[in-house]
């Protein structure tokens, strides 16, 4: 019979059970984030570098993401994590720079939307230095390998950010460009100085829609704006109306397929008190009142529900919201997320405020 000595722990792992030992009940990646948050091998954050006014109620982030940072296309779009009050909040925002630039910067162009408490934050509160979390970019709102030689653009809004990017990447020197963009005044059109300035050198044709006294423009007005609207491949993006009716349009002209969109967040959360709570881990569906903590729901439907102090100071009990929404007991503020958004909430202090999925 013969035994194998075991081998002996590298000195670097030793080092690192001592500094967990001095360290605890933080780790030394702790006070790494604190130092070097954007370090090699950390989850991905970004620092923000600037916030630069576009208009009234919009404002271009200048982010200087960690190494893990992957890259982007043109077109695509960054998940960020920001804390707002305390609580992590994940939105989605169309990078709007130009990829592989030289100072590794990338660029969200957000708009203030009433009661958005991201979008207002990132716009009117956030202040450089503050770090944020990043997911890699993603989304197919891009354009084909090979570059098509007649493109129309279709936005509203802040839907020109994707668009953006693709502008700025250069498209306008290898296609026929027509972009057709609608916001309530000249004042409103983020990035107007900049479009303006392209279509003045002849790069693209811009055709502005001002609604607050020219009104929404309808689908059946491209014949005349752009008469081979058809013929063109199309990119898409604004309001939920506006894609609804382009769709219909390029689909009853048997071209769909010429037609690409993006859609913002479909999704519309009504908070309420009380509502179905889904432990979608565990399978359990129960319904809560507005008053029973998640933490309780959960434990007296059967599934085994990870706990510490109880009274929201430790922070042992926080697990992902799915989707839904759901308010905070202490001060009635309420927290919505929809799928993907990856928000944290404390199930001790937090209760039902309608519909909402808990991962666990």
């Amino acid at each position: 019979m013969t035994t194998t000595a075991r081998p002996k722990a590298s000195f670097r792992h030793r080092l690192l059970r001592l500094a967990e030992t001095v360290t605890t009940p933080l780790l030394p990646a702790d006070y790494l984030d604190l130092v070097a948050p954007l370090r090699a091998g950390a989850p991905l954050r970004g620092r923000i570098v600037a916030v630069r006014p576009e208009t009234r109620d919009a404002a271009t982030v200048v982010i200087q993401p960690g190494r893990g940072w992957r890259g982007h296309l043109p077109g695509q779009y960054v998940r960020l994590g920001v804390d707002v009050d305390g609580v992590r909040q994940w939105r989605a925002y169309s990078v709007t720079s130009v990829p592989g630039g030289a100072d590794r910067l990338i660029t969200v162009t957000v708009k203030a939307i009433p009661d958005g408490k991201v979008s207002n934050h990132l716009v009117r509160r956030i202040r450089p230095g503050t770090i944020v979390q990043l997911d890699q970019a993603q989304g197919d709102f891009v354009l084909p390998a090979a570059t098509p030689e007649r493109v129309l653009f279709v936005t509203a809004g802040s839907g020109i950010t994707p668009v953006m990017a693709m502008l700025r990447a250069g498209l306008t020197a290898r296609a026929d460009v027509v972009l057709v963009h609608s916001a309530p005044s000249r004042d409103d059109v983020i990035f107007g100085a900049e479009l303006r300035a392209l279509a003045a050198t002849g790069a693209l044709r811009l055709v502005e829609r001002h609604t607050d006294t020219e009104g929404l423009l309808g689908v059946h007005e491209l014949a005349d704006l752009v008469p081979d609207h058809a013929e063109r491949q199309t990119w898409a993006c604004g309001p939920i109306g506006l894609l609804d009716a382009v769709e219909r349009h390029w689909a009853d002209r048997g071209v769909a397929e010429r037609l690409h969109t993006e859609r913002f967040r479909p999704t519309v959360i009504s908070p309420g008190e009380g509502g179905t709570v889904t432990f979608t881990g565990a399978g359990v569906t129960v319904e809560a009142d507005g008053g029973t903590p998640l933490l309780d729901a959960g434990e007296e439907a059967g599934v085994l529900m990870p706990s510490g102090c109880r009274m929201g100071i430790c922070f042992g009990c926080v697990v992902p919201l799915r989707q839904g929404a759901v308010r905070d007991l202490r001060n009635g503020d309420l927290t919505t997320a929809v799928p993907g958004d990856g928000v944290l909430v404390q199930t001790c202090v937090s209760a039902a405020a309608g519909t909402c999925d808990i991962e666990i």
